[in-house]
């Protein structure tokens, strides 16, 4: 669930009653919407539109969209999209390596649109309006779809540098939504705890089916194959509709998901700790040795100290905040999401005093409504940095892997631990002698399902993936070899 590496930290105002219905507010507006407009160089009218690699453009529909724009463009990856308006840059700041290399030349279709929503957090293209979706439509097809819901509370964009492009330049076509709510205050979307994150699941199931017609009406035949994709709460996704509308797709790579489980461990459980041990680690003194095996125990894994000052400052306390008010709003009363950055004891309802054991079987309901089993019914492919600390691996997908070998589905399942990744590979350039990124991976892992699901190559064993010895900075950008 990654945000920039050093956002301004957004303000969450006093928390109103939640509404009967979705509540309609704009929050972090990442972008004008004169930005999103498309230039005359690259999207295309006249003549193309009916005899050039634009045809049919016209009469492509997204089924039970309630607004969509059609573009022909001359390229469809962030090399030419952010050019021509047709990304958001803001949506995806801060996911990957500055250097990583862009593909180009993949001419074809771009549809933007809307499902039927009545929440108002997205202001791409001055919209205001959820449920906004991309669909990408490459001349150049290679008979698949991949569909990815986005990481943290990110716009439709979001994955457009770390997947799209790969992907879009591989063939496919592409599409990816906003999962309905978006912004710090996401949780005001729904009428009862858990609702906003419920909708994502909708969101993506939604779109899938809709991108699939789309595909067929385009290339005259529906995709050979579909996957799905993401990272952080996208790849919660991933797990998500694997487990429940496994009809729907041949196989998912799960890029560091998000784990909700009615059994713990979930980030309500790991993340309180680490607000109430981190200060005085960062303090030093005599307590700093007993705080920091309490981060340890945490799961937060030797040897990542050195991130924690950064995940202190941005990450944990926010997402903390906001995710508690969305599955357990009455722990602080009327206030909205918390008190920022409070140290325990210091004020009531402070979020580093919360403790998930003491709170009531409702709140469990509420998180057993988004949570994962582990059964999913096709194959998946999961890769996870051993220094995240956001979710750390030890509380997260090691845990998910056990649930999926403990629900019998452990043939359908490989799982790579990526030695010094960590949650956002951004931090690679902060840290090129520490860290490296996971976006060669992730790409590593969709060529390794291309082969499970095209030939019946079974991907090597789950492992532990170490860095290629002797590699560069720049080799690794694109390296990640999963095999031994």
């Amino acid at each position: 669930m990654p945000q920039p590496p050093h956002p301004p930290r957004p303000t969450v105002p006093a928390r109103r009653p939640r509404p009967g219905g979705r509540a309609a507010l704009g929050v972090l507006a990442l972008a004008l919407a004169a930005a999103l407009l498309p230039s005359a160089a690259t999207a295309r009218t006249g003549p193309d539109r009916a005899t050039g690699h634009c045809a049919n453009l016209d009469r492509l529909r997204v089924p039970g969209a309630a607004h969509q724009r059609a573009d022909c463009l001359d390229g469809l990856t962030t090399a030419a999209t952010v050019a021509s308006g047709h990304t958001d840059p803001a949506d995806w700041a801060g996911l990957t390596p500055k250097n990583l290399p862009v593909p180009a030349g993949v001419p074809g279709i771009q549809i933007d649109g809307y499902f039927p929503d009545t929440s108002a957090t997205n202001t791409n293209h001055g919209w205001n309006h959820d449920a906004q979706f991309v669909v990408r439509l490459p001349d150049r097809w290679n008979g698949g779809l991949v569909v990815a819901g986005t990481p943290g509370n990110r716009e439709q964009y979001a994955n457009d540098r770390a997947i799209a492009d790969e992907v879009l330049a591989r063939g496919y076509a592409y599409a990816a939504t906003d999962k309905g709510n978006t912004g710090p205050a996401f949780h005001r979307d729904g009428s009862r705890p858990g609702d906003a994150l419920a909708e994502w699941n909708t969101r993506l199931t939604q779109l899938t089916r809709a991108a699939k017609a789309v595909v067929a009406g385009r290339y005259h035949r529906p995709p050979a194959r579909t996957l799905v994709t993401g990272m952080s709460n996208g790849g919660y996704l991933v797990r998500w509709q694997l487990e429940n509308h496994p009809e729907l797709y041949d196989g998912g790579v799960d890029w560091e998901g998000t784990l909700w489980s009615e059994r713990e461990p979930h980030l309500l459980t790991f993340l309180p700790p680490a607000l109430r041990a981190y200060p005085a680690v960062a303090a030093g003194g005599p307590d700093a040795d007993r705080a920091r095996e309490q981060m340890y125990a945490a799961g937060f894994p030797p040897g990542s100290e050195f991130l924690w000052p950064s995940h202190h400052q941005v990450y944990w306390d926010l997402t903390q905040r906001v995710y508690r008010e969305e599955l357990d709003p009455g722990f602080d009363g009327d206030t909205e999401a918390g008190t920022p950055y409070c140290a325990p004891g210091t004020v009531p309802g402070c979020d580093a005093d919360y403790d998930w054991a003491d709170r009531p079987e409702e709140v469990r309901r509420a998180v057993g409504r988004i949570a994962l089993t582990g059964r999913i019914g096709k194959p998946l492919i999961t890769v996870h940095g051993t220094l995240d600390v956001l979710l750390p691996i030890a509380r997260d997908s090691d845990v998910y892997a056990r649930m999926v070998r403990e629900a019998g589905r452990g043939r359908l399942h490989r799982y790579y631990r990526i030695e010094g990744g960590t949650h956002t590979d951004s931090l690679v350039d902060a840290f090129p002698d520490r860290l490296r990124p996971l976006v060669p991976c992730h790409r590593a892992a969709l060529t390794a399902l291309e082969a499970w699901l095209g030939g019946g190559h079974r991907p090597p064993p789950s492992r532990t993936v170490g860095g290629p010895t002797g590699a560069t900075p720049a080799e690794l950008l694109t390296l990640c070899p999963l095999g031994r």
